[in-house]
């Protein structure tokens, strides 16, 4: 098995610029993703989200840099670095949300890569691997119903 990026395909029922919002912004990511979000959409940003109760021992508070911001065709982060590094491509994972206008909708093309440059023994790297596609494969179909609530609300 290929352990090198995770790529997912979805048609969403909304114009590019709610999509955007959507993947970009703290206040829609909780919505659908973490329970909290605490980033700016803007090239260069460090940000933080976590999952679980900030307050208590089990949440997880997971750092992370925006690399590319560009509304409404990308949104890019990269996340799974240690505390107080630089995020770069030999240690954090990147994560990336193209937006392509279909029809009256969009063509989310959503891509996380980075596994393999992490430089992980096997056994840490299929395990990270098999985590984030579980993870993804719960919460992109949460981002579809988020966005259609949020354009009912329109």
């Amino acid at each position: 098995m290929e352990y090198g990026s995770i790529e997912r395909e979805i048609h969403i029922d909304a114009t590019p610029e709610v999509v955007y919002e959507v993947v970009s912004r703290p206040e829609h990511l909780r919505e659908w993703w973490p329970d909290e979000a605490d980033l700016a959409p803007v090239p260069g940003a460090t940000g933080t989200i976590t999952f679980g109760e900030k307050t208590t021992p089990e949440a997880t508070v997971v750092p992370l840099t925006v690399v590319d911001a560009d509304p409404p065709r990308r949104f890019s982060f990269r996340w799974v670095y240690e505390e107080g590094a630089t995020a770069a491509p030999d240690n954090a994972l990147l994560v990336t949300f193209e937006l392509v206008p279909s029809g009256a909708g969009t063509l989310l093309r959503f891509s996380e890569t980075g596994f393999r440059e992490r430089g992980w023994e096997a056994a840490v790297l299929e395990e990270a691997y098999r985590e984030h596609v579980t993870g993804w494969d719960h919460f992109l179909p949460r981002l579809v119903g988020y966005v259609a609530r949020v354009v009912s609300t329109r």
